[in-house]
């Protein structure tokens, strides 16, 4: 356990842990040398000694080799500690351009009426948009998420719109 007199680790860090640390977890972690863990990551066996002296700062492609030969997986967590899952990519969902929808943005395919920012003026609607508004698409995610939770937290009531705020 570290104590606030350790000295700050130095060298090249995921989060608050040191690669260098990590990568020497791993290689214990499969019971590897330096240089079976090199030969199973395709990468010379200095690279693994200066990863792990902290003497290198390795790309996210041989760090990504490092840990799959010790059987490991990068992975993203939120501060909760839960997996964050990639956007799925939808070829077909572009817009008239083919360029893909912002990602920060909830798209919508095949719109209802009232949906697309442009129906107040009569525009022909596209068969896909998303949600211009950011308050619009807080309060819609947070009433979705309050109906995927439903079941669990039965006595919570729902959220409140943020057209009823105002």
């Amino acid at each position: 356990m570290a104590s606030a007199l350790d000295p700050p680790p130095t060298g090249p860090m995921v989060g608050p842990f040191p690669i260098a640390g990590l990568v020497r977890k791993a290689r214990r972690i499969a019971g590897l040398g330096q240089r079976q863990m090199a030969r199973f990551a395709k990468v010379a066996p200095s690279t693994v000694g200066r990863v792990e002296t902290g003497a290198m700062t390795p790309s996210l492609a041989v760090l990504e080799r490092l840990f799959g030969a010790a059987g490991l997986y990068l992975a993203v967590v939120d501060q909760d500690g839960r997996v964050i899952q990639p956007m799925a990519d939808w070829d077909d969902t572009r817009d008239g351009a083919g360029r893909r929808y912002p990602s920060h943005l909830d798209t919508i395919l095949d719109p209802e009426p009232g949906d697309w920012w442009a129906d107040i003026y009569g525009l022909a609607r596209p068969p896909e948009t998303f949600h211009r508004c950011p308050m619009d698409r807080e309060a819609r995610r947070r009433r979705s998420q309050w109906e995927v939770r439903v079941a669990q937290h039965r006595n919570v009531p729902p959220p409140k719109d943020m057209r009823e705020r105002y």
